[in-house]
């Protein structure tokens, strides 16, 4: 693994409703079978995971992602791009208000299994 840090961050702006300026401090570089776990101060875990064919983009949707408090959530902004999104468990409110402020249509909780379960009939 490898972590490149910038001097300063890359400042942008992103949303299409509300500007928000995010602050990019750098780049992780993995190698196949490494794995970078992030934490949130409410120690909510995310881990990314290389495989020699791309990326693990989260753990278990429905078990280990969802028991390291956080839940996986399908979105459409107004531009049709689609989104999956991780809410913290708990901030559920604050994201209901995210999604109104920005547009974003929620089309189903994965983390949920009859969600799952249509997702899989219907593909």
């Amino acid at each position: 693994m490898k972590f490149k840090a910038r001097r300063a961050p890359r400042k942008f702006v992103t949303g299409i409703v509300n500007g928000v300026t995010m602050s990019d401090y750098g780049v992780v570089e993995l190698k196949a079978d490494e794995q970078v776990t992030f934490v949130t101060e409410h120690q909510a875990e995310y881990d990314v995971a290389r495989k020699s064919w791309g990326f693990y983009a989260t753990p278990s949707v429905n078990s280990r992602l969802k028991n390291f408090g956080l839940r996986a959530v399908l979105v459409k902004n107004t531009l049709a791009r689609w989104f999956v999104l991780l809410v913290e468990t708990g901030s559920e409110a604050d994201f209901e208000a995210y999604c109104t402020s920005e547009r974003l249509q929620v089309i189903g909780w994965l983390d949920d299994e009859a969600t799952l379960k249509k997702i899989e009939a219907a593909l």
